[in-house]
C-alpha cells in the first residue's frame, strides 16, 4: 500500500484563489514518510509507469488511435527540469518518448507566430511528449523583460488557453509542472554548479541576470498559471527544493495521465495459432 496520497499530490493543481507565494518550496503535500520513503515510492511506481507507456506505444506501432500525453516543464534555472527528464520520464522506453528543448527562437521561429515552434514539436499519437520550457516563455520572458505589453500578453493567454483546449480535444493528456523552488535553493545549486569542474558547462553568467529579477519572475509565474490553468489543463506547482520529492510527484501525476487513458494492448492482426503451428514445424 503507498504512504503517497496522489489525490492529495493533485490538490497542488492551480485552482481558484491559487497564491504562489504560500506555497512552501521545501513542503511535500501528500507525502506520508520521511526521506527514506520517498526513494521507496520512487522505485515501487516505475514498472507500473513503465507498462502503462509500453501499452501507449504498442498502440502507437499498431496504428490505433488512442491518444497521447504531454508532459510541460517549467521553472526557474535550477529547479530541477534536467532531473524529472532524467529520473522521472527516463524510466520510459525512450522509443515512446518525444523530447523538445525550447531556447532562445531562432530567426525562423520569429518570423511565425509564437505558437508555430511549439506546434512542430508536439507529440505523435501514442507518445509521451516532454517540453523542457514551452510556450510559456513567450508569457514570462516578455512580461518580465517587458518586450510585451500587457495588450499582446492577455492575447496571448487566450491563445495559449484555446491551443491546449484543441490538444485536449484532439486526445491530449496535458500535464503542466511549475517546479517552484525558494531563491536560496537556486543559490546553493549555483554555488554546487561553481565550485565543481564537471558542472562549469551547466552554468550561465546570464542565470544572475535572471536572478536579479526573482520577484519579478514570481509575479509573472502567478499571472501565467492562474490565466491558464484550466479544467481540461490544470498547473500543477509542484514544491521542489526536495528533489526526490518532486520527481516522484511528477512520477504520480504521469502514472495517472496514463490510467486515465485507460489502455489495453493491441490485438495481432494475424492468426496466433497458425503461426504458433508454422513456428512449431520448422527447424
Amino acid at each position: 500500500m503507498s504512504d503517497f496520497d496522489v489525490k492529495d499530490a493533485r490538490k497542488t493543481f492551480v485552482g481558484p484563489g491559487f497564491v504562489l507565494a504560500d506555497v512552501d518550496p521545501a513542503s511535500t503535500p501528500g507525502l506520508k514518510g520521511g526521506k527514506n520513503k520517498v526513494a521507496e515510492e520512487n522505485s515501487e511506481i516505475d514498472a507500473q509507469l513503465y507498462e502503462l507507456q509500453q501499452k501507449l506505444y504498442a498502440n502507437h506501432r499498431s496504428g490505433i488511435k488512442v491518444g497521447n500525453v504531454l508532459l510541460v516543464l517549467q521553472g526557474m534555472d535550477t529547479s530541477g527540469k534536467g532531473g524529472i527528464i532524467k529520473h522521472s520520464v527516463g524510466v520510459l522506453d525512450p522509443q515512446g518518448v518525444k523530447l523538445a528543448s525550447f531556447g532562445v527562437p531562432t530567426d525562423e521561429e520569429k518570423a511565425h507566430d509564437f505558437l508555430w515552434r511549439i506546434r512542430k514539436q508536439l507529440p505523435d499519437n501514442g507518445m509521451v511528449g516532454v517540453f523542457d520550457r514551452s510556450h510559456y516563455e513567450d508569457v514570462l520572458i516578455h512580461r518580465v523583460e517587458g518586450w510585451a505589453n500587457e495588450q499582446v500578453l492577455t492575447e496571448r493567454y487566450e491563445a495559449i488557453r484555446q491551443f491546449e483546449k484543441e490538444l485536449v480535444a484532439g486526445g491530449t493528456k496535458i500535464i503542466k509542472v511549475m517546479l517552484h523552488i525558494s531563491k536560496q535553493f537556486q543559490k546553493d545549486n549555483l554555488l554546487e554548479r561553481l565550485e565543481n569542474p564537471a558542472k562549469y558547462w551547466k552554468y550561465n553568467p546570464g542565470d544572475l541576470d535572471t536572478r536579479s529579477k526573482w520577484d519579478a519572475y514570481q509575479e509573472a509565474y502567478q499571472i501565467a498559471l492562474t490565466e491558464t490553468s484550466t479544467e481540461d489543463a490544470p498547473w500543477y506547482c509542484i514544491p521542489s527544493d526536495n528533489k526526490q520529492y518532486a520527481r516522484m510527484a511528477v512520477k504520480y501525476l504521469l502514472l495517472g495521465a496514463l490510467e486515465d487513458m485507460n489502455l489495453s494492448w493491441p490485438p495481432a492482426d494475424f492468426d496466433v495459432e497458425e503461426q504458433k503451428a508454422k513456428l512449431e514445424a520448422m527447424d
